[in-house]
């Protein structure tokens, strides 16, 4: 009992899934009875996830002295170079390793948005959900300008107030705790239940896509972001880099929810030490718009496609994919499979009709079951990484 309530969680995850494995292989008639530890672990999550965003943001805006200093402009610089660079490597890779697709699967029945328009208008609209809806819909965008909206009017509130909004907020914070420390279980069952449903044998058509897309992902995870991390900081940048793939990008892999792994990466930027309001803004703020791993599974289907359809491009409308790709994955959901239902909108750059997106979108379901795993633990370990070498001092 002493090891499950203080022991390493990383540690405690790595046995949940080497367990997870063993029982799908031995005994596979026995995952669906315990199936539901997964499904019970990321559902509280999700549940507590909304309401954790909006009530730290609020709290940490209210209680804001005034003259203290924050670091969300650094933060949000380096969430769109970040996301901006992962599309370049992204084109340069599916231009050295080009893929072609099969597209004669059944098309899914979808209603992506058309056009940089539109994704754009509904960010905006957004923002005006109605607020308890936005709760019960886990609208990270509305949640965050309502959290903003509520905390910035409570500014000037009695400090009773401010108190009652601080430990109410550390009451959450304390579930939240709680429900990290059931992830080995969680994990446990998400790997025995997908590894029994989905198995390995549907991906190999698609080898050599995946190949490019978790290539990418690791180049950008292991060479990108560390170039960019030590431009900030000015010191060797891959103990944290290390850290944040550890402990917050392997949570993410499973869960394949960046908005599931707001209370991990808030719970790690609280172990590292980092300005609270500064953490509680951009980690909910990343969830939503630093998207590294969803511009690369953009650009990389869509050069698919038209490399399939033998569509010759230039270089500026390389350039000009890789700032949509950049745009689309700020506007893509923080759930799995979020940045999927924006490859249409790319493909339309290269004249490629809805029907043969769609088809695209599809192969992207396909190979979803580890490249939207890779790319949300991209994505999520992205957000702590970009907030502590925004926060950190320089050496």
């Amino acid at each position: 009992m002493n090891f499950i309530k203080n022991g390493s969680l990383v540690l405690q995850i790595a046995i949940g899934l080497v367990a997870g494995v063993l029982l799908a292989i031995i005994w596979p008639s026995a995952v669906p009875s315990i199936s539901i530890l997964g499904t019970l672990f990321i559902n509280a999550l999700k549940s507590i996830a909304p309401v954790l965003v909006f009530i730290l943001v609020m709290a940490a805006i209210s209680g804001h002295q005034r003259g203290n200093q924050t670091q969300i402009k650094p933060v949000l610089l380096l969430y769109l170079a970040g996301t901006f660079f992962s599309a370049m490597v992204a084109v340069i890779a599916s231009l050295m390793f080009p893929s072609e697709l099969n597209l004669q699967i059944e098309s899914a029945q979808l209603n992506p948005p058309g056009n940089v328009v539109e994704v754009l208008r509904n960010l905006v609209l957004s923002i005006t959900t109605n607020p308890v809806r936005a709760l019960l819909e886990a609208n990270y965008i509305g949640i965050l300008a309502w959290s903003i909206a509520f905390g910035i009017v409570l500014r000037n509130a009695n400090d009773s107030t401010k108190i009652f909004i601080s430990d109410f907020s550390v009451a959450v914070t304390a579930i939240v705790r709680i429900i990290i420390r059931l992830a080995p279980l969680g994990i446990f069952g998400i790997v025995a239940t997908t590894i029994v449903e989905s198995g390995a044998g549907e991906l190999l058509r698609y080898i050599h896509l995946l190949a490019v897309l978790l290539g990418s992902m690791l180049f950008v995870a292991l060479v990108v972001n560390p170039l960019i991390v030590f431009l900030k900081l000015k010191r060797n940048p891959y103990p944290l880099v290390f850290q944040c793939l550890r402990e917050s990008g392997l949570t993410a892999f499973f869960t394949r929810s960046s908005a599931a792994n707001i209370p991990v990466n808030l719970a790690l930027c609280e172990k590292l030490g980092l300005d609270k309001e500064t953490y509680s803004v951009s980690i909910p703020l990343g969830a939503t718009i630093n998207m590294a791993g969803a511009a690369i599974t953009i650009t990389v289907l869509t050069l698919a496609a038209v490399n399939t359809l033998n569509i010759n491009v230039d270089f500026a409308t390389i350039v000009l994919l890789s700032i949509i790709s950049t745009i689309a994955a700020c506007g893509a959901s923080g759930v799995a499979g979020g940045s999927l239902l924006l490859i249409p909108m790319a493909c339309s750059l290269f004249g490629i009709s809805n029907d043969i997106a769609i088809q695209v979108v599809g192969v992207g379901f396909v190979i979803g079951v580890l490249q939207d795993s890779a790319e949300t633990a991209l994505n999520s370990s992205t957000d702590v990484l970009f907030t502590a070498a925004a926060s950190l001092p320089k050496a």
